[in-house]
C-alpha cells in the first residue's frame, strides 16, 4: 500500500466571476520512505499540490488516502489531527519564535500532546537538536545563530512529533549555496537513515537534483513523473517554452 495515494485531485479556487484551476485531475502515488521533489514555473500549482498533500487544504474533487485514510472529506480539525500525527513542515522563512531558545522552539509542538510529560518532552527536543547536529546549541536563541542552523532547528522542531513524512516549501530559499548544501545533505540522511519520506517543493534545480524521483507541474496538471533528473529538466523546459 502507498503512502500516499491521489486519484484524480482537483482544486479550484473561486475567485467570484473567476474561477482557477489550480490543480487537475492530479493521480499520484508516494511510497514509504521515498524522497521527492516537486518543480514547476510559477503558478504551476506547486504549493497547491503540496498543501494537499500536507493536508493543509482540502481538494474540490477527487480521493486522497495517506496511509490508508480518505482525507479529501475530513474536516479541518480532523486534517490538523493527521497532520500533527503524520507530517512534519519546513519552511522557507524558518517561523521560529525569536525570544525563544532552539530547545523551546523544538519544544513548542510537543505542548499539545497529552501522553507526554515536560520531562519526555524535553528528552526528545534534545534528541532531535542532536540530529541535526545542533546538540551544543540548545540554549541558543535565532539571533544567535546562522541561517543554517535556524533551518536545522526548524527541521528539528518538524522531526519532534516523529512524522512519516517531512515536507519542504523552497527550505533552502533563505540560504547561501554552502549552507543550502549543507541543508540539503541533511534532508538526504534523514531519509537514507531515518527512512523518513521526504517531499520538496523547490525552484533550486540543484535541491531537485538531489532528490530520487522530481514531479513536474505545468498548469495545474503533473506532466512528468520521473527518477531521470535529465528528464525531468527536459520537462520543466518544454514547460517554460509553452
Amino acid at each position: 500500500m502507498a503512502l500516499i495515494e491521489l486519484r484524480d485531485i482537483s482544486k479550484i479556487y473561486d475567485l467570484g466571476e473567476v474561477k482557477v484551476e489550480a490543480l487537475v485531475d492530479a493521480n499520484l502515488h508516494i511510497k514509504q520512505g521515498e524522497y521527492v521533489a516537486l518543480i514547476g514555473p510559477s503558478g504551476s500549482g506547486k504549493s497547491t499540490l503540496m498543501n494537499t498533500l500536507g493536508c493543509l487544504d482540502r481538494p474540490t474533487t477527487g480521493s486522497y488516502l495517506l496511509a490508508g485514510e480518505e482525507v479529501a472529506d475530513m474536516s479541518g480539525d480532523q486534517r490538523a489531527k493527521i497532520r500533527n500525527r503524520r507530517i512534519g513542515f519546513v519552511f522557507q522563512n524558518f517561523n521560529l519564535l525569536a525570544r525563544t531558545s532552539a530547545l523551546e522552539n523544538v519544544e513548542l509542538p510537543l505542548l499539545y500532546s497529552r501522553h507526554l510529560s515536560a520531562r519526555q518532552r524535553h528528552e526528545r527536543a534534545i534528541d532531535k537538536l542532536k540530529l541535526v547536529g545542533l546538540g551544543d546549541r540548545l540554549d541558543h536563541h535565532p539571533s544567535q545563530l546562522s541561517g543554517g542552523q535556524q533551518q536545522r532547528v526548524a527541521i528539528a522542531r518538524a522531526l519532534v512529533n516523529e512524522p512519516a513524512i517531512l515536507m519542504g516549501d523552497e527550505p533552502t530559499g533563505n540560504l547561501d549555496s554552502k549552507t543550502s548544501r549543507e541543508v540539503i545533505t541533511l534532508f538526504r540522511e534523514l531519509n537514507e537513515k531515518e527512512g523518513i519520506t521526504v517531499i520538496l517543493v523547490t525552484h533550486d534545480q540543484n535541491v531537485a537534483a538531489n532528490a530520487r524521483r522530481t514531479i513536474v507541474l505545468r498548469d495545474g496538471r503533473i506532466v512528468a513523473d520521473t527518477t531521470n533528473f535529465a528528464q525531468a529538466q527536459e520537462a520543466l523546459q518544454s514547460s517554460a517554452i509553452a
